[in-house]
């Protein structure tokens, strides 16, 4: 059984919210570990939101059940009336997270049934404690950046294997491949965009993840190389041209990473249009028909190459790079 980091952390806090809590005689003290554990996030800005969120939800709680409780008794349906006033305060103010410890914090009132300043300094010391060990343990998070160069890695992978079968088939009409990378790209894609998210909340004073745009980039991309899949497939026979888009996808196939080349290969597909309009005039329907699709093909091969060129030019602007 695997014990996950996260989980290490909301035991290790909620230990220590107790023990601090019954240390200093505190009443209710295993409700520090409550808080402790509802406090622990994913994320230091989710964490650091959570706990101002809980520790002003507290105070609302707090009031709302000195006025109440002090007009109407402490009965079960105080509690109905104040709930059914303090629920939608919380959502109107988006603290709504807080609800769960304001009404830890009020059930301690409904318990003693008796209002003092010691009441109040318990509870005070006791949110302290929780809140506080939950936001200690948020401290530190576990880089993100192994994780997420395994994923450019591979969807760099798939896409590899995808333009290769696309050589394939134009230089032999023919192929035995089953295609799942098309069905796993989408996957890895939306799972690396969650991941490179929570990387941006780990870091306070960091609004936008180069690896996020990254991410997205080749989400735009393979867009596009999903339609160009059923256009090479529709090919019958080879004509000059094909062989040589064949021979420019083969060496676009062996530079997918992450630097730089989208530019030298823009320059390339502007040469080989140049090639094509020179030929000769198709002699059949059926070459004609083929040069049109592998025109069209070469066109969102442009369109493929200029998102990563856009993305580069971003990227170094973000980076403060030059551009070559």
């Amino acid at each position: 059984m695997k014990i996950g980091y996260r989980t290490l952390k909301t035991a290790v806090g909620t230990s220590l919210s107790i023990f601090l809590a019954q240390w200093l005689g505190l009443q209710f003290a295993a409700s520090a570990g409550i808080l402790t554990i509802l406090s622990v996030q994913v994320t230091k800005k989710r964490s650091i939101k959570n706990a101002f969120a809980r520790f002003f939800s507290c105070v609302l709680g707090l009031l709302f059940g000195l006025v109440l409780f002090s007009l109407l008794g402490y009965h079960p349906v105080t509690i109905f009336i104040l709930l059914l006033c303090l629920i939608p305060l919380l959502v109107r103010l988006r603290i709504q997270e807080g609800f769960v410890t304001a009404c830890v914090i009020l059930f301690h009132l409904y318990t003693t049934q008796k209002v003092s300043v010691a009441f109040f300094t318990n509870e005070l010391a006791i949110m302290s404690i929780g809140l506080g060990i939950g936001l200690l343990m948020n401290i530190y998070m576990p880089s993100m950046e192994i994780e997420l160069k395994k994923y450019q890695q591979k969807i760099e992978a798939n896409f590899r294997v995808i333009m290769k079968e696309l050589v394939v088939y134009l230089r032999n009409h023919e192929s035995s491949w089953d295609g799942h990378e098309l069905l796993e790209t989408p996957e890895l894609i939306n799972t690396a965009k969650s991941l490179a998210i929570r990387n941006v909340e780990n870091h306070l004073f960091r609004k936008q993840d180069h690896y996020y745009h990254y991410f997205h980039m080749r989400e735009q991309q393979f867009y596009l190389l999903e339609r160009m899949v059923p256009l090479i497939s529709t090919l019958l026979y080879s004509v000059s041209q094909g062989e040589k888009i064949a021979d420019f996808l083969d060496d676009v196939s062996d530079h997918i990473h992450s630097g730089n080349t989208a530019y030298i290969f823009l320059a390339q597909i502007q040469q080989l249009k140049r090639e094509f309009e020179q030929t000769e005039l198709p002699k059949s329907r059926e070459e004609f028909e083929i040069r049109a699709n592998l025109f069209y093909f070469l066109q969102e091969m442009e369109r493929y190459l200029l998102i990563k060129d856009e993305y580069i030019v971003a990227d170094s602007k973000a980076q403060g790079k030059s551009i070559p």
